[in-house]
């Protein structure tokens, strides 16, 4: 069985039930993308899996045990998140906010180390912001907040790691810099997860597909086993073809081009 699953779900906010009977099973060293039209439950499930939103009803395992048996800093020391929306206290440098990633493994008797300090650069190294470790957080742009939270994130050193929108505020050199960074953390033996809008990076990048619409989760799998033009438009209401990535070979979602009137002809 994979290290993070759920079984029967039910998830709301107060009353406002989100999502019914949800049961998932994140494979073990995938890169597993959420896909699905705005308020199907992406972020929900996302929330719920990483011990943030407490089910109404059914379980979160993690590695065998309600992930709610554990104490937070053990989940901590076990599963990373990005939350979709993050705010870093008032006047913190990148630096220090990268480094409270290793709170998790910090203890009575072991403090700040000289493999923190290791793990904390190399975090920043990865992800661009190396350079901006003594800037203020507050001072950023948002693309370069987005990356020293997802540095923070790294610096956990977590073998699972949950990502709720990890390219929102980026241009798309950087989008693409941050998902092929996860694919690389992919490949070398972390389990990453992730919430994106576009489907065709996560066509792309994923080595596991699972798409939600209305709270329900309607396929899973590798993508070029479920992506086709019917699922797209079951899913989006979005008519299109679906063909090889040119340069992946991955699905391709081409959307339907918009039907344009006839002109019409004055007569002179």
């Amino acid at each position: 069985m994979s290290r993070l699953r759920a079984e029967g779900l039910t998830l709301a906010y107060d009353a406002r039930t989100v999502a019914t009977g949800l049961s998932v099973e994140i494979p073990d060293n995938s890169f597993t993308v959420i896909v699905g039209p705005n308020a199907c439950g992406k972020s929900t499930l996302l929330r719920a899996l990483s011990r943030m939103l407490r089910p109404k009803t059914g379980t979160v395992l993690l590695d065998g045990k309600g992930i709610g048996s554990y104490p937070a800093k053990e989940v901590a020391r076990r599963l990373g998140l990005l939350p979709q929306t993050s705010i870093a206290p008032d006047g913190i440098t990148v630096a220090d906010l990268v480094g409270r990633g290793r709170f998790p493994h910090q203890r009575l008797l072991r403090q700040w180390s000289r493999e923190d300090e290791r793990v904390v650069g190399e975090a920043m190294a990865a992800t661009g912001v190396a350079e901006l470790a003594g800037r203020v957080v507050d001072e950023l742009s948002g693309g370069q907040r987005q990356r020293v939270w997802l540095a923070m994130a790294l610096a956990q050193q977590t073998d699972i790691l949950l990502l709720d929108e990890p390219t929102t505020f980026l241009d798309i050199t950087h989008q693409i810099e941050v998902l092929d960074l996860c694919a690389d953390l992919q490949e070398a033996g972390r389990t990453m997860v992730a919430v994106l809008h576009d489907l065709n990076q996560a066509c792309r990048y994923a080595t596991h597909l699972i798409a939600m619409r209305d709270g329900a989760i309607v396929a899973q799998g590798a993508p070029a086993d479920i992506i086709t033009a019917d699922l797209v438009h079951d899913v989006f209401g979005l008519p299109c073809r679906v063909v090889p990535d040119p340069e992946s070979g991955t699905p391709l979602v081409v959307p339907a081009a918009r039907r344009r009137p006839a002109p019409v002809t004055i007569a002179a």
